[in-house]
């Protein structure tokens, strides 16, 4: 009777894997610590092109509106700001208006510099409340006896009355 021929490598067969490793395995494994050097995974190797970089993220279309849309409610409310600075409701006692309009219904009365030439009223008083023509007349013939001329504004809440004489 034959015997069958080894299976594998014939000179392995009486070897032993050194502290009991099983076979296929190194016999020691690799010692870490050691820093990678060019060429090895994580760094480029030796000479090759930088990677470009990313590209940066464009501005998108409701970011760029979202953008014009406060601009422009910001400008409406400064300029309605700088507007009203210098409207009648403004006004105290001893500052001078000029008259924006000829209508007699809406003259759209300002402050003006009283140096300015177009000053052309002087306000004497000034009370605060709701008035029409009748009782206009008697509270500014009570403020100031040498009225010429009576302004009411109506605002809701900031109602007033002026009375102002030619300067």
């Amino acid at each position: 009777m034959t015997t069958p021929p080894p299976q594998g490598n014939p000179f392995a067969q009486d070897q032993q894997q050194p502290h009991g490793q099983p076979q296929g395995q190194a016999p020691y494994p690799p010692q870490g610590g050691f820093p990678q050097q060019a060429g090895q995974p994580g760094f480029p190797p030796p000479g090759a092109p930088v990677p470009p970089e990313q590209p940066r993220r464009k501005l998108s279309f409701k970011t760029i509106k979202n953008i014009v849309i406060a601009v422009v409610v910001a400008g409406v409310a400064i300029g309605g700001f700088i507007a009203s600075r210098d409207d009648a409701n403004t006004a105290a006692v001893g500052d001078c208006m000029s008259r924006g309009s000829t209508d007699d219904n809406d003259p759209d009365l300002e402050v003006v510099d009283c140096g300015s030439s177009t000053a052309q009223y002087t306000v004497l008083a000034k009370v605060e409340g709701n008035f029409s023509g009748i009782t206009a007349q008697s509270k500014c013939e009570a403020a100031s006896k040498d009225f010429q001329y009576v302004y009411t504004e109506t605002n809701g809440s900031k109602s007033f009355l002026l009375c102002l004489k030619d300067k």
